[in-house]
């Protein structure tokens, strides 16, 4: 049976890469939501392509154009907090894949796993702000969270059907554009500098974190949520490969 997909923020590069992978296995998934902030025209076209069920987009302002852009379509158009709630709680939804930026992706991983569903989550923040809410609520909802970004996915692979306590977690960390540079150097980089990640194309919010390597940190306080280890034996080492 094909696995139905809510897919939030799905015009940000995560969610467009989440989409190749639907593409590709038509026989394991299905999309039936999609979401986008303002992208109300890569919205449009993701939902035709892949016939979703519905569209919500979160800024009110763009809801009349993508409304008239699926004109003609069976696809409904929602707009604002309150769809996205209701439609990651929808019983026409088995996973939802929260690959929204920022503070905005809490809300709807809190209203998915109170209905029970199952969430892969690339969303840092859901943990950074709300990791001590909502690991126990997942936890008494029975609602699997699956983390999706590539360090956390891969240490969730390594611990799956370990039973043994996990003494030490590792996260590589790339070093981010200015891994290279003195301390001096640094007081006269610039935004255009910081934009341009060594190794990956990426969001420029992504990328600005990853710069400063606040993203890094954020990324420790996810995996001691996630994974139920202390601070401190988690570390990060530097590994530009």
């Amino acid at each position: 049976m094909k696995q139905r997909i809510a897919l939030l923020g799905s015009t940000g590069s995560i969610g467009i890469q989440t989409l190749d992978i639907v593409r590709e296995n038509p026989g394991l998934f299905e999309i039936t939501t999609l979401t986008a902030h303002r992208n109300w025209e890569r919205l449009a076209r993701q939902a035709v392509e892949f016939d979703a069920d519905s569209v919500v987009i979160a800024d009110e302002r763009q809801y009349d154009a993508l409304r008239q852009a699926l004109d003609g379509t069976p696809i409904k158009v929602y707009a604002g907090e309150e769809a996205l709630r209701q439609v990651v709680q929808s019983g026409q939804v088995d996973v939802v894949v929260n690959a929204l930026v920022g503070y905005a992706g809490l809300m709807p991983t809190v209203a998915a796993v109170e209905a029970g569903k199952k969430v892969a989550l690339a969303n840092k923040e859901t943990l950074v702000a709300g990791g001590c809410y909502v690991m126990p609520l997942a936890a008494r909802h029975k609602a699997p969270i699956v983390p999706i970004d590539s360090e956390h996915s891969a240490i969730f692979q390594c611990l799956t059907g370990e039973k043994s306590p996990v003494r030490r977690l590792i996260v590589t960390c790339s070093g981010g554009a200015f891994r290279d540079r003195s301390r001096e150097e640094l007081a006269h980089v610039t935004v255009e500098q910081a934009l341009k990640h060594p190794q990956w194309r990426m969001g420029d919010k992504i990328t600005i974190d990853s710069a400063t390597l606040v993203n890094k940190g954020f990324e420790v306080i996810e995996a001691h949520w996630l994974f139920g280890v202390p601070a401190e034996r988690i570390s990060v080492l530097i590994h530009p490969q």
